[in-house]
């Protein structure tokens, strides 16, 4: 990891939407440049390098991300946690980690998406990366960039690409 990684919290919707609610990327994710078909799986391949960025995630985050995936895409319930443990290490090796953070952000009427903000806010994170209509719609909060994952990886790319030409 860099000295210089920016904290990121990425919603659960990044996180299953990683897995195209399959279970082949479980094995590796695309690192822009270029981007893939996959957003969501290249913002985790950015994480997965741990150059640039801190991913910081919460017990609220994975507990969601394997419920999804267990309820909705119907992996199995071990599949699903060694996923959010796959996503803790990565979490770890890019800087970040895993905590709970206290109970501060009221400004979203979705109670589950304030428990997103309330890890962003406890982070520092720089940015929140979701595909939650609620969540975007309020971009920026509190001065935080909330982007889309397309948003997000179409960034790292750019620059990417123009750091290799400098």
């Amino acid at each position: 990891m860099s000295a210089a990684a920016t904290s990121v919290v990425f919603d659960v919707n990044v996180l299953v939407l990683a897995v195209g609610l399959g279970k082949t990327a479980l094995r590796s994710w695309p690192a822009p440049p270029p981007v893939s078909d996959n957003p969501a799986a290249d913002c985790v391949g950015v994480i997965n390098d741990a150059t640039e960025f801190a991913l910081w995630l919460s017990p609220h985050i994975l507990e969601n991300t394997v419920r999804v995936l267990h309820d909705r895409a119907d992996w199995s319930k071990e599949d699903a946690e060694a996923y959010a443990r796959i996503l803790m290490r990565l979490a770890e090796h890019s800087g970040g980690g895993t905590l709970v953070p206290p109970r501060t952000v009221h400004d979203c009427p979705d109670f589950e998406d304030n428990l997103i903000l309330d890890l962003a806010v406890e982070t520092g994170a720089f940015l929140v990366v979701s595909e939650d209509s609620d969540l975007t719609s309020m971009s920026p909060w509190r001065g935080t960039p909330i982007l889309r994952p397309r948003e997000f990886a179409s960034r790292v790319d750019a620059m990417r690409r123009a750091r290799r030409r400098r």
